[in-house]
C-alpha cells in the first residue's frame, strides 16, 4: 500500500487504500520459467487458449462496493464471463471478458469486468516515431493535471502488478516486435492516475462506479494530461497526450 502511494505520488494516506489498488492484489504467481516470449504467462490455464499472440487490456467496468483497508485479508474470485470473436480492420480479434470479485475480510469490496482483446502479430515494419507536439488542452475540462510517464514509473507499476509484459520495460521488443513507438504505459496505470485525480478533487474513495476504455497507447517520455469535469452525480474523465492524442476515456459515478 505504501509503495502504491509512492509510485503514484498519491496525496492521501491512512489505513483506507486508494481506489485502484485492487489491480495490484491477488495476482497469478506464474513461474518465470513458464513465461512466453512476450513476458506473459501461457494461455490455456485460466485464460482461454486463444491462438493470437498480442493482447491488450481494452476496458473495464468497476463497482466499488466497500473500501479496502490496510491489514485486511484479501481474496479474489475470477470467472470468464464471455468470449467473443470478431473480424476487424486489422484482422481477427478475440475479446475475453473476465469478472473479478475482490473481497476484503470475506466481504465484497470491488466487482469488476475486464475486457481483454487478443489480435494478430504486428506487421514487421519500421516502428512509428514517438508522438510529438504541444497541442492545446481541449475546452470543457476545468479539472486538469499533467504527469510525466517515465520509465521508472512504468517499472514500479509493473512490479506492483507482477506484470512482465515486455512492452512496458523492453524498448527494443516494444518497437521491433510489437510495432509500438516506445515503452507503453499500462492501461490500468492511466486509469489509476484518473482515479487519483478524482481523489484529489472529491476526497478518497468517493466513486461508486468507474468505467474506462483505452483508445490509444500512451508512451513513456510523452507528457500525459489528465482531464475531468464534474456534476452532482458523476465525473467524466479523459487522458490525452501532449500531441493531442486521446488515450483513455472514463466515467465515474459519485
Amino acid at each position: 500500500l505504501a509503495r502504491y502511494r509512492a509510485t503514484l505520488d498519491c496525496a492521501d494516506g491512512g489505513e483506507v487504500a486508494p481506489q485502484g489498488v485492487h489491480w495490484c492484489l491477488c495476482l497469478p504467481d506464474a513461474p518465470t520459467a513458464d513465461l512466453g516470449i512476450d513476458g506473459h504467462p501461457p494461455k490455456g490455464g485460466f485464460m482461454p487458449p486463444v491462438d493470437l499472440p498480442r493482447r491488450m487490456w481494452a476496458s473495464s467496468e468497476v463497482e466499488f462496493v466497500a473500501p479496502i483497508v490496510e491489514g485486511a485479508m484479501i481474496e479474489r474470485i475470477s470467472r470468464i464471463a464471455f468470449i467473443d470473436e470478431k473480424q476487424g480492420g486489422s484482422g481477427k480479434l478475440v475479446f475475453v471478458a473476465v469478472r473479478h470479485e475482490t473481497r476484503c475480510d470475506s466481504a465484497p469490496a470491488v466487482i469488476e469486468t475486464q475486457t481483454i482483446v487478443y489480435r494478430d502479430a504486428a506487421a514487421k515494419t519500421a516502428p512509428p516515431p514517438l508522438p510529438q507536439g504541444d497541442a492545446p488542452i481541449p475546452d470543457g475540462w476545468p479539472i486538469q493535471r499533467s504527469v510525466q510517464p517515465t520509465a521508472p514509473l512504468l517499472f514500479r507499476y509493473s512490479a506492483l502488478t507482477f506484470n512482465t509484459h515486455r512492452i512496458h520495460y523492453d524498448l527494443p521488443y516494444a518497437r521491433e516486435e510489437e510495432d509500438y513507438a516506445g515503452l507503453v504505459v499500462h492501461g490500468p496505470l492511466t486509469a489509476s492516475l484518473l482515479l487519483d485525480l478524482a481523489a484529489r478533487v472529491l476526497g478518497p474513495n468517493r466513486l461508486k462506479t468507474f468505467r474506462f476504455r483505452g483508445v490509444a497507447p500512451a508512451y513513456a517520455g510523452v507528457p500525459l494530461r489528465l482531464l475531468a469535469r464534474q456534476d452532482a452525480k458523476a465525473m467524466t474523465f479523459a487522458a490525452v497526450d501532449s500531441a493531442g492524442r486521446e488515450i483513455m476515456t472514463a466515467l465515474g459515478t459519485i
